[in-house]
């Protein structure tokens, strides 16, 4: 088969191979796949670019979308054929996505939806089922969201644009941020009430403008790190929910506790590789029947092909995509 691997963390132009591999079988309880589309998400670059290796060698990418070629022993034939999207590729283990085949768990190969193309099923493992648990989580938190106003950071990028399309599904008013005028008339689009430019404005002044200094009653957001100066300059309200799946920084984390224990904030932290088993029954089930009543849009900001891997992942460090990126396998 063909991949794309590293072995040994660096830039991407220096440490991104593709080439032959050898194609793996499915084991027991096992599907391989033929990978169509690969989704490639923050989280893999940062994988390449510093995450300890836990083999000699790391196919890339967690996420994306093909055909069942072959099953394991004690996996009906019948799923031969079938078209699906993959979740948690290269989570502790290392054979991901990025490659024409993929032998991978039968649950973690989920029937897409056949008015999906597989490039938009590659975008469904880490964006869509961040944002659904993110909008679970508010919703569990602080109840019915109809009328509740909620802060998506990143509105326009993978997460944020699922989060803003489920969050207004809840009935909640949505504020978000964007880095560019291109981004900004994505989340419109995707039904956000209201847009800061984060580059340009203090986001924080401006979600009390427009919460008539209240403040939000839920922020979702991608990185820990940042969230202080969001809280202690006033963007969310008294007894706000703060729902995190991120941080840049992944040791230490500077909060304000005066200013968090007097706004009573509650906190939620959730890694999306790793839901308890209920969470991801619940999580698949909700996101498959939104699939099914076609609820949600699904972006591709650019694509490339097996051999552009390097610069894939470049433009998803450089955060310039209106969307998700993918790459497109051989077949």
């Amino acid at each position: 088969m063909q991949a794309a691997w590293y072995d040994r963390n660096g830039p991407a132009k220096d440490v991104l191979t593709v080439g032959d591999w050898p194609t793996p079988t499915a084991g027991t309880g096992e599907v391989l796949v033929r990978v169509h589309s690969s989704g490639v998400n923050p989280s893999d670059v940062k994988s390449r670019a510093g995450r300890p290796l836990i083999a000699p060698a790391i196919i890339a990418h967690s996420d994306g979308a093909g055909v069942i070629e072959a099953v394991g022993e004690g996996i009906a034939a019948s799923r031969i054929g079938e078209r699906v999207w993959l979740w948690n590729g290269q989570w502790q283990r290392p054979m991901g996505t990025c490659a024409t085949h993929i032998a991978l768990p039968s649950a973690q190969a989920v029937t897409l939806p056949a008015e999906l193309s597989f490039e938009e099923g590659a975008c469904l493992g880490i964006p869509a089922l961040t944002a659904y648990e993110a909008v679970r989580w508010a919703k569990q938190l602080v109840g019915p969201m109809a009328n509740r106003t909620v802060l998506v950071i990143g509105a326009a990028n993978g997460v944020g644009a699922y989060a803003v399309q489920m969050a207004k599904q809840e009935g909640a008013i949505v504020i978000g941020t964007v880095g560019s005028e291109a981004k900004a008339l994505l989340a419109k689009s995707l039904g956000a009430d209201h847009l800061i430019h984060y580059k340009t404005a203090d986001v924080a002044e401006q979600v009390k403008t427009l919460t008539g200094g209240k403040g939000v009653d839920v922020i979702i957001d991608m990185d820990l790190s940042s969230m202080d100066t969001l809280v202690c300059g006033g963007a969310l309200a008294t007894h706000g929910t703060v729902v995190c799946y991120g941080s840049n920084s992944m040791n230490h984390v500077n909060l304000t506790f005066r200013t968090w224990l007097y706004l009573s904030v509650t906190l939620k932290l959730f890694l999306v590789y790793d839901l308890t088993p209920a969470e991801r029954e619940a999580a698949l089930a909700g996101l498959t029947q939104q699939l099914s009543e076609r609820q949600l849009k699904h972006i591709i900001g650019q694509r490339f092909e097996l051999s552009q891997v390097a610069q894939a992942h470049e433009a998803v460090e450089q955060g310039l995509s209106v969307g998700n990126v993918v790459i497109n396998l051989p077949v």
